[in-house]
């Protein structure tokens, strides 16, 4: 921060401290001693306790306001000097260590707790009080800390977020801010605001309604936005839409922390997500990225198609999870015969996740066999709690899985639609845990060489079946990945290293994609080339361990990557407003993106 500026804050700030009892004296005089209240009674004057006062703040970049600011803080990192100009002397203990040190730390007190939630809480303490250090730590350590800021400790984040409740992360806009919104975003004290993930919390991962305390996923998603996208922490905000819960446990629970009532529905409820739309565009303008998490399947489809024609709209549960997942597919053709069109896809959950994956996986094939969407369709069949989606079940089928009523005879029960649709690659989006059974897993072991089982659900609890199951009842031919991380698994004396389809793979990049390129519209053919830049990054020696996703360790460069094709097809589609177009877009991606690294202070 410029030394000019931190001075010159410094000394305004002396001076009204100084001059505190004169300015509090003459507002009293003002406001006709509103604020000071006293009473005369026989026995004297009698000060009237607590009095109401205005609560003046005073933000100064030095002493122990810098100390206490997570953007600037660096702790036990100041150095003698920084310490000296920044008015920081005997605030901190004499010892100065690096940056690295203070990671080493943080990271063996970590590892001390034995209790998922405990690091979870420990992690966000940390980013309330020293934000480089945290994404210092999440980048670092990706692969041990992504379980713990998001998939799947988050899900029991969000179950008792209202008992480790410390401090607001985000913006919570209720039912009660109605006709107010456009004021109450205004009080989000950052103004250059580029990407928002809201939810409502009715669908929060496979845990169900959790109202307010949902707040937990737009707060971990972003969080990743910047760790492995590069997106800067001040650009981004979480917002939780609070029309109330369903969930009556929640409802009875004197810790909760949200609406106590039940959810609110129809023109309320649209109302509401009406306001809060037209306000975002209104405030921050028409490149601000609106990012739709965990939303019920029927308010998620209509957000989807409402706001895509009038705002930069992106659902993760519907698009960001087709991308990935597509992307996995691509890949895993290069441990199968045949492309794209040859294979034969079948669906465990007919919801968000499921029809979204099932569409792009229709499009891709679209594009590569030049034939209508419709007509590649067939090749994709899915499975609701009532069974296989066929033809004779149109009137009663929810439109978003009318697309998928193919002409077949019903089918009530998974294992039989695997046996009568032979598909090559089976998914599960169900948020059902252990739906994958024996019987399922080695039907597709018994008509395929090596089965594509991806079991997709999260968190771990919910995955349709483990690593474990999935080896062992193909016979150490299954190529497998889930969406929450699952150990390597030794079987018939070869280790087999479990992919897993992680949303993560595709949002921060295809975010930054958007961001930097000045995109205004979310397009299809954007998702694809997402999708097809994630496939390229699996080397020859990930596929050797039966891997189709890339290690994360390597996401900052696989989210550049991503970045550039997602900004190159916006420029090719017209949709970029920032021109001219950079000529080498991965190194521009790069050049954008946040850096966790303590700066020197003059």
């Amino acid at each position: 921060m410029n030394s000019y500026y931190i001075k010159k804050r410094f000394c305004s700030s002396i001076f009204i401290q100084q001059r505190a009892p004169i300015l509090t004296s003459l507002l009293s005089r003002c406001l006709g001693n509103q604020s000071i209240t006293m009473a005369s009674e026989m026995n004297g004057a009698v000060e009237t306790r607590n009095p109401p006062v205005t609560p003046w703040t005073i933000s100064v970049a030095s002493g122990n306001t810098l100390l206490r600011d997570p953007h600037h803080n660096k702790g036990l990192a100041f150095t003698q000097k920084e310490r000296e100009s920044h008015y920081l002397l005997g605030l901190l203990p004499p010892v100065v260590i690096s940056q690295e040190l203070q990671e080493k730390k943080m990271m063996y007190n970590l590892r001390q707790y034995q209790i998922p939630l405990q690091r979870y809480t420990a992690m966000m303490d940390l980013q309330e009080r020293n934000q480089k250090l945290f994404y210092k730590l999440l980048i670092d350590h990706v692969e041990e800390l992504l379980p713990v800021v998001y998939t799947p400790t988050v899900g029991e984040a969000c179950q008792k977020y209202g008992s480790i409740f410390r401090r607001p992360q985000g913006l919570y806009i209720s039912l009660n801010e109605k006709g107010k919104i456009l004021e109450v975003l205004k009080n989000w004290p950052h103004k250059n605001i580029q990407v928002i993930v809201v939810t409502d919390g009715q669908r929060i991962l496979g845990l169900g309604d959790l109202g307010c305390q949902g707040m937990g996923i737009p707060v971990g998603k972003l969080a990743l936005y910047t760790a492995l996208g590069g997106i800067k922490p001040s650009v981004c905000l979480p917002v939780t839409i609070d029309v109330g819960t369903n969930n009556q446990k929640l409802l009875d629970d004197e810790f909760y922390i949200g609406l106590k009532q039940k959810r609110a529905t129809g023109d309320e409820y649209h109302a509401l997500l009406e306001e809060f739309m037209v306000a975002v565009k209104q405030n921050y303008g028409e490149k601000v990225l609106v990012q739709f998490e965990d939303f019920a399947n029927h308010n998620a489809f209509d957000l989807l198609a409402k706001y895509s024609k009038t705002h930069l709209v992106f659902n993760d549960d519907i698009q960001g999870t087709a991308s990935v997942v597509l992307a996995g597919v691509i890949a895993a053709l290069k441990l199968l015969s045949g492309s794209l069109s040859d294979h034969t896809f079948l669906f465990l959950g007919a919801g968000e996740a499921g029809t979204g994956i099932a569409e792009l996986i229709a499009l891709e094939l679209s594009k590569q066999m030049q034939v209508t969407v419709e007509e590649t369709r067939k090749k994709i069949w899915l499975v609701d709690s009532k069974g296989l989606i066929v033809d004779s079940r149109k009137e009663s089928l929810q439109s978003f899985k009318l697309p998928w009523a193919h002409l077949h005879e019903p089918i009530r029960d998974l294992v039989d639609a695997v046996k009568e649709i032979k598909p090559t690659v089976l998914i599960g989006t169900s948020g059902v845990g252990g739906t994958f059974t024996k019987d399922v897993v080695e039907a597709m072991a018994s008509f395929n060489k090596k089965p594509v089982i991806l079991a997709l659900s999260n968190p771990t609890s919910q995955s349709e079946c483990t690593a474990e199951e999935a080896y062992t009842w193909s016979e150490g031919r299954a190529i497998f990945a889930s969406g929450s991380p699952f150990d390597p698994y030794e079987y018939d004396g070869k280790t087999f290293y479990p992919g897993q389809s992680n949303n993560a793979y595709i949002f921060p990049g295809f975010g930054l994609g958007l961001v930097m390129s000045g995109a205004i519209r979310v397009h299809n053919d954007m998702l694809l080339a997402a999708s097809e830049a994630l496939a390229q990054q699996v080397t020859v020696e990930n596929f050797e361990n039966g891997l189709i996703y890339p290690p994360f360790k390597n996401i900052r460069k696989i989210s550049a990557n991503i970045a550039a094709k997602v900004a190159a097809k916006a420029y090719e589609l017209g949709l970029a407003s920032n021109l001219p177009r950079p000529e080498n877009l991965v190194e521009y991606a790069e050049s954008c993106m946040y850096s966790p690294v303590y700066p020197n202070y003059r």
